[in-house]
Order: structure tokens, then sequence, then C-alpha cells
């Protein structure tokens, strides 16, 4: 049996990836809520030595770490459905679109919360950064006729 286990906040947009993922596969894991700063667990000290931050995911005592990557070793350790298309075009598409969101939202939201002199100007981005998503997002699901990115399913066959 796996044994997995989530290092994570549950504030992240990029920790919050990895137990969505999972619970789509229908993984069973173990979650550990982490205080980022300044006390950082020894857990996760120890599985992410490099960066020592989350998400880090913990599959039979190996750590994987950073999200995107996170999710890539889900979609292939557990191959129920996948979690990308299974063309590769398409997947690229949506590893595309993936590193738009945690570019473009990652940096215009830190200004919106963070930065008191930027706030104004991070808003303005957020809001371009999303109706740019969602024009692209109507264009690639055939007009909007399509639910999900990329297709009618939420996981691909």
């Amino acid at each position: 049996m796996d044994k997995v286990k989530v290092l994570s906040k549950w504030v992240s947009m990029f920790g919050m990836r990895v137990p969505i993922a999972l619970e789509e596969k229908g993984v069973k894991y173990e979650y550990q809520e982490e205080d980022l700063a300044p006390n950082k667990s020894d857990l996760l000290l120890q599985m992410n030595s490099v960066y020592k931050k989350i998400p880090v995911l913990i599959h039979n005592g190996q750590p994987i770490c950073e999200s995107l990557i996170i999710l890539q070793y889900i979609d292939e350790a557990w191959d129920y459905k996948q979690l990308l298309p299974i063309n590769p075009y398409d997947r690229a598409l949506a590893r595309f679109w993936a590193d738009f969101i945690d570019k473009k939202f990652f940096d215009s939201g830190f200004r919106i919360v963070w930065s008191k002199d930027k706030v104004e100007e991070g808003k303005r981005d957020m809001l371009e950064n999303l109706q740019f998503l969602e024009g692209a997002l109507k264009e690639m699901s055939a007009g909007g006729s399509l639910p999900f990115f990329g297709g009618k399913d939420f996981l691909f066959s």
C-alpha cells in the first residue's frame, strides 16, 4: 500500500494543487499543514532541503517538490485517469497555461496583498490576466462548448 503525505498550506495556490490532484485520482493521503514563517517543520526542511518551501509530496518516504512537478508525478504514478490530456500538443498547452498562471497571477496577487505602493497596478494586471486567460480558454474549448480545459471530461481516459 502506498504511503502518501502532503506538506502544504491551505492559503497557497501552489500547495492546493496537490490535494486536488490526489483527490481527483482517488489517492488516499495524509495532509500536514505547514507554518511557513518562521516555524517551518523539521520534516519540511528535511524533505525540501533545497528550497525549504511547500508543497512537498512524500510518496513512500521519497520527496517530490515543486507543484507542477508534483502534478506530473501524480499523473504518472497513479494512472487511473490522466490529469493532463493524452495528446502531446494538448498536454504542452496545458503546461503552458499552468506556467502562465504561476507567473502572472502570483506576481499580481503578491502586489495586491503585500505591496502598499503597487496595489492598483496589481489589480489592473490581475484583471487583464483574467480576461486574457478567459478568452484563451474559450478559444481552446471550442468556443466555450466544452466544460473543462481541453475536453468534455475533467480527467482523461
